[in-house]
């Protein structure tokens, strides 16, 4: 199975005995002063969902709730419990999808390298592709039997605060910020403080897809990130290692080999002062 799957594949293969479907969608609310919360989509996956798709919550018992910190990885065997009640065993392939970008899978696609599982997939275009693909949504309420996800953990995928930091000034690390150009320069910001990590370069999530929803083709993904070494160290970061997720999925695709995913993100490193920040446009890919 490539990391990567079609809903005409996905229509195929629905059925197998070892493929778990997972809704990994998230509801992002707007608030009135411009900015926006996150809450579990697990209202609008009951009101339709792909056949035999489970619900892998994110604002739910898969980010540590003790946490003050907006989707905190929980322990690599906390995850794998819940993946496991969700049906996903050592044994199991799984596709993941969303309804809004793909992002939200991503961070479950990552998240289940995190802990060392390999064979999962995306479905490209999420839930709008299969529908346009004609295929039907079920109401239905899924449950799997229960299966032992054993944690393989590799700590490397996880960027923290201190190699963020390192970062700034080590030419063997590039740092990417993944959200829209304009909160790049510095224009509008919604976490804390205008601006990026010094020396990151901006390569926005959302230009890997086109205007329905689907990654670009391999090709032109390949020409956005024309410029970076694929040998070096990469570090992906976002507001709340969401967006960052997907584009460490597609450099991955890509056959970059060291990338880790920053998952505090700007929530954590633009609240605090002595974290350096900087504006305008330092550098594009």
């Amino acid at each position: 199975m490539d990391t990567l799957v079609t809903a005409k594949w996905l229509s195929r293969h629905i059925n197998d005995p070892d493929l778990i479907v997972l809704d990994c969608s998230v509801t992002t609310m707007p608030e009135e002063d411009g900015g926006f919360y996150n809450v579990s989509a697990r209202p609008e996956y009951e009101a339709g969902h792909l056949p035999g798709a489970g619900f892998a919550d994110l604002k739910g018992d898969l980010w540590n709730m003790n946490s003050p910190i907006e989707f905190a990885l929980p322990t690599p065997e906390h995850f794998c419990h819940v993946m496991g009640m969700l049906g996903v065993g050592d044994d199991s392939r799984v596709v993941l999808y969303d309804t809004s970008y793909t992002a939200w899978a991503a961070r479950v696609w990552w998240m289940l390298r995190w802990v060392g599982f390999d064979n999962a997939a995306i479905l490209d275009g999420g839930l709008a592709a299969w529908s346009s693909s004609g295929q039907a949504l079920s109401l239905e309420t899924v449950t799997h039997k229960n299966r032992i996800l054993t944690p393989r953990p590799r700590p490397e995928l996880i960027a923290d605060h201190n190699e963020v930091m390192t970062s700034i000034n080590d030419e063997t690390i590039t740092l990417i910020d993944t959200l829209p150009e304009i909160f790049y320069r510095g224009d509008q910001s919604i976490y804390g403080r205008p601006g990026h990590i010094p020396s990151a370069i901006n390569i926005d999530t959302l230009k890997l897809l086109d205007k329905t929803g689907y990654f670009l083709s391999q090709d032109k993904l390949a020409a956005l990130h024309k410029n970076l070494d694929y040998h070096n160290r990469v570090v992906t970061y976002c507001g709340g290692g969401i967006a960052a997720s997907a584009n460490a999925f597609v450099m991955h695709r890509l056959g970059f080999e060291n990338i880790a995913v920053y998952t505090d993100s700007l929530q954590v490193w633009a609240a605090d002062p002595n974290n350096p920040m900087t504006v305008g446009m330092e550098k594009m890919c």
